[in-house]
């Protein structure tokens, strides 16, 4: 379970101050996928990245299956697997290098790492690629090492930003499977998203934040009910008063 807690974060400059978190709060459950909606510049980023331990809020606590991430950012890291909107990797290493690397940053070693490796491999119906290098690697193929590099230390929560982006058709369903099935197994899912069908599609609870802030929560439907509208999209854009309608 994540737990987010009256986070404020102001990053301050010569010129100006903003204030991306104003007192967010949230939680995120076992079994659900819980999906952040909000336009550019609505603190979604900035709280991901500080429950990522990237950033440090100037108030109030990201907690992970019970851990601070403030007091204790290695082990509250190790109950997240992360991933994020680009699929960096490094492509004069195989697949399976690249997830034999994660693995190792995560502290596995020895039998159990090639336990944990070979399992992910199996989970994600990697077998062909695990051993091929990753330059010229398909955008779906890049995608599944990426969740690999993420899911090898069997993390409980699963934090994804905009995780969807850049994808084909078939490689955005082959990932929604995939966080379906972990839902299923009990695992905590975050991401944040501006696609609003896949939201409505996937999301057990929607998380709608602007200006830092909470701005609404509850299921699509509830959403949809709490704004007197029929459309995920619609009710969006009246519940943070705006009239843009993006979601980024």
């Amino acid at each position: 379970m994540i737990e987010v807690n009256n986070l404020h974060k102001t990053f301050k400059s010569k010129k100006n101050t903003v204030v991306a978190l104003d007192g967010l709060s949230f939680t995120a459950k076992d079994g659900e996928i819980t999906g952040i909606l909000g336009p550019n510049g609505a603190g979604k980023t900035t709280c991901l990245r500080t429950l990522y331990g990237l950033l440090e809020a100037d108030e109030g606590s990201a907690i992970i299956d019970g851990i601070s991430v403030t007091e204790q950012p290695l082990a509250a890291r190790a109950k997240l697997g992360i991933f994020p909107d680009k699929f960096g990797l490094y492509e004069r290493l195989t697949a399976y290098e690249q997830i034999d690397y994660f693995a190792s940053i995560h502290g596995l070693q020895g039998a159990a790492k090639k336990s944990a490796i070979e399992q992910v491999i199996k989970d994600l119906d990697m077998e062909a690629l695990a051993h091929r290098k990753t330059a010229g690697f398909s955008q779906g193929q890049r995608m599944k090492v990426t969740l690999a590099q993420a899911l090898v230390h069997q993390p409980q929560n699963f934090v994804l930003d905009e995780p969807t982006r850049g994808l084909d058709v078939m490689s955005t369903r082959v990932l929604r499977e995939y966080l379906s099935r972990f839902k299923e197994k009990g695992h905590c899912i975050l991401f944040s998203s501006h696609v609003m069908q896949e939201v409505a599609a996937l999301c057990d609870r929607v998380i709608i934040v602007s200006n830092g802030k909470l701005a609404a929560q509850g299921t699509p439907q509830e959403l949809c009910d709490l704004a007197g509208k029929t459309q995920l999209e619609d009710a969006f854009v009246k519940l943070i008063g705006s009239d843009e309608g993006v979601a980024a």
